[in-house]
């Protein structure tokens, strides 16, 4: 639609009309306005498949059936965003079939703590690969005419008190790690909405933050579209509209009013209402585009979803080669555990998918391994209900210790994590634990595999486990999925996006999390996850980027060069197994020498890369020059520094395989000084530094007194000194002339 034919649709509305387009008219869908030629736009839950209610409720069950795609836990684990594409397009479809014209997803906020209830909505720890999976997951939707909402916006990392909590962070912290995947989906993707967060950042609520819904989102990013608020999110509808929030979700029962009453009363703009009526109204537009669709083929879309899941699932141990299994073997295996036939496949809360088919592990294990023979114990109860334990881990026990392998499934429940409440701590349950110790003492075959939507500790109780796969939820596909990997149909190739630390007081936001008196201290600033823990060289169970395979891959003929543009690595991936793999090149770029403080490495390329066994592969990355930026919190943007640049090439974040040092020339640091700013700042500034020791150059000469030199020990020692109050200490005298010429010098 045009903008001229946008422009006639609103100047046709009356005040009242345009108000009523700023608030729903049900749970899940817009006022329409039809005698303007204005559609109701109809939406859903997302973003890992539709959750179409059947009534309106805030209970999360109750939706027609759909294809439940792994989560975004499991789909960033592949390393492989064509996949988010490809996901994106299914749902498309889906949305097509239901009449949905907007789908709430992407979710790509941090995962700052490994207790937010919601991670398993979430991509990783690392703001570069929620961003590249967040564009790649609208790409795809949006290919089908289907809008996306991007969403949470933003620094929505915790579920306690997350309608009220302020997220305190400072400049740089929230540019680098909690605003850079927005800004890379709004900039690539353009998704048709961005939904707001419930939170306060910095003292003031989203949903009304000029700042972030105008300043940052539209003057600087761009953005051209519409924004909602999340579900309730709106505390004061006329200051929202005001500062640059169109839609208030759900409908309230006095929002049109209210705004017209603010406007009459000369307390809200009418150019405020008409610019949120013209992107409903477009918004509107873009759904009478779509196209219907009659069916889509689930059988298809649920062979991705589990092609998906099988790419996603993490091997982190296999000692003495216990994986994969034989499947054409006769042997005894013994699966234990509620989760193999009770599948954790999803999180709970808004995002709950009612599928339309569903495997478990137990029934795929027994399809892909004919000749073997079978047992099953539960071993507990996923719901903690009143059991006899000693009963159930003896069952399990007895047919352990008969077995020639033990498939061993634990995990969360939805009792432990899930959308309105925090984890209150990182473990497994410990009968859990106790049932994996039982075990372990009659056979040492076992094959621990992990159901959960955020990772668990692991240290101090899985030592002895020769085998794990860490699942996460895998959707409706994860069972057969599960399956494909134990019996070595799909080689694994998940990498970690998050993290494993021995201890959860290890994590860098253990001490501010989740806050307290409705403010969250984010610390720990930009060294969040592997940032972190590799800065320090601390210890971890399994670091950032791992990842086994049932191959070995070698790296061969890594050159790295730089130029204007960026830095360009290239290299040879060599299978030097007997399976065909996928590998996930990984390239990390450290500032040396840096003004500032940087983590040693930051995640800025990787490719997974598909090499049949004994060949080889050549790989091509690219960093470009602005992915080297950091935000500088006296600049208030972006800046490349001038600086010698470490590249490491390597298989996760502490696998290096080779290193590389670039130059690269950098922009101009330069910002403005005055008699205010310290002498270090001064004597650090490109243009500053050699003004003010020519001035005290000349100074020297026309006066009896020792003026120190500015690398001097006395100026050492007070490189925390306003310039003022040096020149006070040092009794210096400088003539307002040379005061004057010294500001224009160095500020021009």
């Amino acid at each position: 639609m045009s903008n001229t034919t946008t422009e006639a649709k609103l100047a046709s509305l009356s005040l009242e009309q345009k108000a009523s387009l700023l608030t729903g008219l049900a749970w899940f869908s817009t006022v329409g306005i039809p005698e303007a030629g204005i559609s109701q736009v109809e939406m859903s839950d997302g973003p890992h498949g539709i959750r179409l209610q059947q009534a309106e409720s805030l209970d999360p069950t109750g939706a027609f059936p759909a294809t439940c795609f792994p989560p975004a836990v499991a789909l960033g684990s592949t390393w492989d965003p064509t996949f988010a594409v490809r996901v994106g397009e299914a749902l498309g479809d889906e949305c097509r079939k239901e009449g949905i014209d907007l789908l709430l997803g992407p979710g790509i906020n941090i995962k700052r703590s490994p207790l937010c209830g919601r991670n398993f909505e979430y991509f990783s720890e690392d703001p570069y690969i929620s961003g590249l999976f967040g564009a790649a997951w609208v790409t795809g939707i949006q290919s089908k005419g289907v809008g996306a909402s991007l969403k949470h916006f933003a620094v929505n990392n915790q579920e306690t008190l997350r309608m009220t909590t302020s997220a305190n962070v400072d400049d740089r912290t929230l540019h680098e790690i909690y605003l850079r995947a927005f800004a890379h989906v709004i900039k690539t993707a353009k998704p048709a909405t961005v939904m707001c967060s419930y939170n306060r950042i910095n003292g003031i609520y989203a949903s009304q933050n000029e700042w972030l819904l105008t300043t940052l989102l539209r003057d600087k990013w761009g953005y051209e579209g519409l924004v909602v608020s999340d579900w309730g999110a709106v505390v004061d509808h006329v200051a929202s509209v005001a500062s640059g929030l169109d839609l208030e979700m759900p409908p309230s029962m006095n929002g049109p009013q209210l705004i017209v009453d603010a406007v009459k009363a000369g307390k809200l703009a009418e150019e405020a209402v008409n610019r949120s009526a013209l992107r409903a109204i477009a918004l509107a537009a873009m759904a009478d585009k779509i196209e219907p669709l009659e069916s889509y083929d689930i059988d298809a879309h649920h062979n991705l979803a589990r092609e998906v899941a099988g790419r996603a699932i993490v091997l982190l141990k296999n000692e003495g080669g216990l994986l994969p299994l034989d499947p054409a073997a006769s042997q005894k295996i013994a699966v234990v555990g509620e989760f193999a036939r009770t599948a954790r496949y999803q999180g709970d809360g808004s995002s709950r998918v009612t599928p339309n088919k569903l495997d478990n592990a137990l029934d795929s294990i027994i399809a892909a391994a004919p000749n073997a023979t079978v047992s099953f114990a539960p071993g507990f109860t996923i719901d903690r209900s009143e059991a006899d334990l000693v009963a159930l881990s003896a069952e399990a026990v007895a047919i352990a210790k008969d077995a020639d392998v033990v498939l061993a499934f634990l995990g969360l429940s939805a009792l432990d994590e899930s959308e309105g409440f925090d984890r209150e701590h990182a473990d497994i349950q410990p009968e859990q634990i106790a049932l994996l110790q039982e075990l372990l003492a009659v056979n040492k075959n076992v094959v621990l595999i992990l159901s959960n939507g955020a990772m668990v500790v692991l240290d101090g109780w899985t030592d002895n486990v020769p085998a794990i796969l860490e699942t996460w939820l895998l959707g409706q596909a994860g069972g057969s999925a599960t399956a494909d990997v134990l019996f070595g149909h799909v080689n694994p190739s998940g990498r970690l996006t998050e993290t494993i630390p021995l201890r959860l007081e290890d994590t860098p936001s253990f001490l501010n999390f989740p806050g307290d008196y409705d403010e969250c201290r984010y610390g720990e600033g930009i060294f969040v996850g592997y940032r972190y823990y590799d800065t320090i060289d601390k210890k971890v169970s399994y670091p950032f980027g791992f990842g086994l395979s049932y191959t070995t891959f070698a790296y061969e003929n890594v050159a790295v060069s730089a130029d204007a543009s960026g830095i360009s690595v290239s290299l040879d991936v060599r299978n030097t197994g007997s399976r065909d793999g996928h590998e996930v090149v990984q390239v990390y770029v450290g500032g040396v020498g840096s003004r500032i403080p940087r983590a040693k490495k930051e995640l800025r390329a990787f490719q997974s890369v598909a090499v049949k066994a004994g060949a080889s592969t050549h790989v091509t990355l690219f960093v470009p020059r602005e992915d080297l930026a950091y935000f500088d919190p006296i600049l208030k943007d972006w800046t490349v520094e001038d600086l010698t640049y470490r590249v490491y090439v390597g298989a996760s974040v502490a696998d290096v395989r080779a290193t590389a040092d670039v130059a690269i020339a950098g922009d101009s640091f330069a910002p403005n000084l005055s008699m205010m700013s310290t002498m270090g700042e001064w004597f650090s500034h490109p243009k500053g530094g050699p003004a003010i020791g020519a001035l005290l150059t000349k100074l020297q000469s026309n006066s009896a007194r020792e003026i120190p030199a500015p690398d001097s020990i006395v100026f050492k020692m007070m490189a925390g000194f306003r310039f003022e109050q040096m020149m006070s200490f040092m009794k210096i005298e400088i003539p307002q002339e040379d005061l004057d010429a010294l500001l224009v010098e160095t500020n021009n």
